[in-house]
């Protein structure tokens, strides 16, 4: 299965695709889409749009593994990313490709085993379950890559998290 996980924002999204084959993972890419805080929020939106739609149709993700919106003190900011949130639903949609979400507790309990794990331990579970040399710098990209693996560890029972 060929998962594209997504950390959803509006200044920084972190994207990965990976293959989960007979209980194993491989890394395909991974990276941030950024936007610059000048720009209109409508653009910025846009450039999301695009981005993701080109990351798909480049590598054909079977289903997209999206973290829910975790809810913080500037609601302004809140607001923005649900709305970024929202442009990975429709890129999924328009795209006829399944997505499901996951909450920031249940990857951190599907990727390190316990739902209030630090991110550090994130970093270093999916850095070993990728198999990859380095934790990337963004936080984003590290959390797009949980969400994949926790849609992976998953998968058998997901239809509860598939948005509809």
């Amino acid at each position: 299965m060929r998962i594209l996980g997504i950390d959803p924002g509006f200044a920084i999204t972190g994207y990965s695709v990976i293959d989960y084959i007979g209980n194993k993972f491989k890394l395909i890419t991974s990276g941030a889409i950024t936007t610059e805080a000048g720009l209109a929020f409508p653009t910025r939106l846009t450039i999301i749009y695009d981005e993701l739609g080109e990351i798909i149709h480049k590598y054909n993700p079977e289903v997209i593994a999206v973290e829910e919106l975790f809810f913080n003190q500037n609601i302004k900011t809140a607001i923005n990313v649900a709305q970024a949130r929202g442009i990975v639903l429709v890129v999924g949609c328009k795209n006829s490709i399944p997505t499901y979400e996951y909450t920031p507790l249940q990857i951190k309990q599907a990727v390190v085993g316990y739902g209030r794990a630090e991110k550090k331990q994130v970093q270093q579970m999916v850095k070993a379950i990728l198999n990859v040399k380095e934790v990337p710098k963004l936080d984003d990209i590290t959390d797009s890559m949980a969400a994949a693996i926790c849609h992976a560890h998953s998968s058998k029972f997901s239809e509860e998290f598939r948005v509809r």
